[in-house]
């Protein structure tokens, strides 16, 4: 298969990660921000529809990011579908290179040793109405951890625990590190967190999005980690 084949990407991370590659899909979700490109729906809701009447040579799902339903769906279309399966960093290294490999891209990665533990405990909030956090098997986590933080809940049997007010109110965290997405915290939600534990706010795409930003992603978050350490403990 060459560059040229037409793709529409159901997953932010993979629209970013072609694009860096020089491989602009046909059309992608309204999650990947990416205006100049036909928007076929969310990563929850695709307008499958839509995707099969643009007749693409290539359908890239993961496994987190969409639905099973939606993937079927996908297949009864006789589409066909990519589906990656990324739920930490080191997925990254082989299903990207799987990725890669397809459009005949030579790609590696690897995110070398881990940080030595920094004796931080964060909580990390990715939504409100209800609260919810990020827990075992999750990029997020694996990431925070490559980087020498633990992350609370991180053992849960749940990928993202729900939990309620009073639950948050009375956490043991050293430090809140509260993502712009996929719930936009910022200013207006400072006070309140605040009342927990120390903030910081951090990019949620860096935390969460994979691929062809996961080397610099690391770099940012791991200076920012370490101004705050520094500043601050």
């Amino acid at each position: 298969m060459a560059h040229s084949m037409t793709v529409v990407s159901l997953v932010p991370s993979v629209t970013e990660t072609l694009i860096a590659w020089g491989i602009q899909p046909v059309a992608c979700t309204r999650f990947c921000e990416r205006p100049e490109i036909e928007s076929v729906g969310g990563t929850k809701d695709p307008d499958v529809e839509a995707i099969a009447a643009l007749a693409p040579e290539l359908v890239i799902v993961d496994r987190e990011e969409n639905r099973f339903e939606d993937y079927q769906s996908l297949l009864r279309h006789d589409l066909t579908v990519e589906a990656l399966d990324v739920t930490s960093l080191s997925d990254v290294s082989s299903q990207i290179s799987r990725l890669a490999s397809i459009f005949g891209i030579e790609w590696s990665y690897s995110p070398g040793p881990p940080k030595v533990a920094r004796d931080l405990t964060a909580f990390v909030p990715i939504w409100k109405r209800p609260w919810m956090t990020i827990g075992s098997r999750t990029y997020g986590v694996s990431l925070l951890e490559h980087l020498g933080i633990e992350v609370l809940f991180s053992g849960s049997n749940e990928s993202y625990p729900t939990l309620t007010d009073e639950a948050v109110s009375t956490l043991s965290a050293d430090i809140i590190l509260a993502p712009s997405e996929p719930y936009p915290f910022g200013e207006r939600h400072l006070k309140e967190l605040e009342a927990i534990a120390p903030t910081y706010f951090v990019d949620g795409q860096d935390l969460f999005w994979w691929g062809s930003r996961t080397a610099d992603a690391i770099q940012r978050l791991d200076a920012q980690i370490e101004t705050i350490i520094q500043k601050d403990f």
